[in-house]
């Protein structure tokens, strides 16, 4: 009896991991697909282990991509993220993973999608989640990725080479606004708390900012000192679906995906204790953020959340730019951009933000850094 396999790489990306796969390998898309995703993955998983699959039981762990050849002609590369549940039988396909994306153009060269030239390689790739397209900059030699180096990211061991990332007109990847409501700031009537604000931002994923201290925190605290307070993680979800609704992502909040919109803690900089233990003080950040993603409070922040919260940041009477009013001195004309304060430690995010001639808020592209690593290479064995 032969086992079914099918070619797959296995990749860290920034500060996740996932199963890249070629289009051409995959049944089409639908149930069965998501299918073979779940089974490689190992979800549903009750014991949030994923054991049984390539996934580690996180979100971030927990992640399949699917990478084709694409007919536009301002873009080399087509880019699908599927976000695989942990603990239900669901992928989603609602939003994109930035830290993936880091390793999509290095797998394109590597899989001679595009044709290697040594030095600095630039791939277009069109991203399906958002139909938003981005850039990759990174070195060749001997027709690979280069993939060693100096450069370093919080939340990762160890070094790599530095890979550039440029998202173009990265605004309303999700709904299709910067600003889903058209408002800076809204109010959300949420039972038990009352009436608390939060400002809706979309720029590479829809995130739910809010205060971290209208909910009785202050975004220095450890991821597993947040879930700890299973009712306070239920009461984030609550607020989360009831932005979704208000962000027109969903007629009712039990309607809201999981894995959009977010929604993510800010604070103004204090200071805090990486995962690792490190002291991080408030001259080294501009803001603090806590996220959820999937359901758990993220190691790091997921690259498209600090995306959108650099652009937020730029974005006057948001609440990013109203409890960290100094990261538009900070981010215009600093090569380092906003510093966003995480439990692994401080990214710099560059946002380019400004006004359009009818005073509407749009952002032009957000540039980021990351590495990557190409972990291991041959089949899986969906069953």
């Amino acid at each position: 009896m032969s086992r079914h396999r099918i070619p797959a790489v296995f990749i860290r990306g920034g500060t996740s991991k996932g199963v890249f796969f070629h289009g051409r390998d995959l049944p089409d898309p639908g149930p069965v697909r998501d299918s073979v995703f779940l089974n490689v993955i190992g979800s549903p998983d009750p014991y949030q282990r994923q054991l049984n699959g390539m996934g580690g039981g996180i979100s971030s762990l927990s992640k399949a991509v699917i990478i084709e050849s694409s007919a536009r002609e301002d873009a080399d590369i087509d880019f699908t993220f599927a976000q695989v549940a942990v603990d239900r039988p669901e992928v989603v396909y609602t939003n994109t993973c930035g830290n993936l994306s880091s390793a999509v153009g290095p797998f394109a060269v590597d899989e001679r999608l595009v044709e290697p030239v040594d030095g600095e390689a630039r791939v277009r790739v069109y991203n399906t989640n958002t139909s938003k397209i981005y850039h990759a900059c990174f070195n060749v030699e001997d027709g690979q990725a280069v993939e060693t180096g100096s450069f370093e990211i919080p939340g990762v061991a160890g070094t790599g080479a530095k890979i550039k990332l440029d998202f173009l007109d990265p605004g309303g990847a999700v709904t299709g606004n910067l600003l889903p409501s058209g408002a800076t700031v809204d109010e959300l009537t949420v039972p038990g708390l009352g009436v608390i604000e939060a400002s809706f931002v979309d720029a590479t994923n829809a995130i739910i900012f809010i205060d971290a201290n209208a909910v009785g925190r202050d975004a220095t605290e450890q991821p597993d000192a947040l879930e700890a307070d299973k009712e306070f993680m239920a009461k984030l979800d609550e607020i989360r679906r009831l932005g979704g609704v208000q962000m027109g992502m969903a007629d009712r909040p039990e309607d809201v995906g999981l894995g959009s919109p977010k929604i993510a803690l800010v604070a103004a900089p204090e200071k805090f204790k990486t995962l690792t233990g490190e002291t991080i003080h408030p001259a080294q950040h501009d803001i603090m953020v806590r996220v959820v993603s999937m359901g758990r409070i993220h190691r790091a922040v997921t690259l498209t959340t600090s995306m959108c919260l650099a652009t937020a940041c730029q974005i006057e009477g948001s609440i990013p730019h109203r409890v960290a009013q100094h990261c538009m001195a900070t981010s215009q004309g600093d090569k380092n951009g906003t510093r966003i304060g995480n439990p692994s430690g401080v990214l710099p995010v560059q946002a380019d933000v400004g006004r359009l001639k009818d005073g509407t808020w749009h952002a032009e592209h957000v540039t980021v850094y990351r590495t990557q690593r190409r972990l291991m290479e041959g089949w899986v064995y969906p069953v």
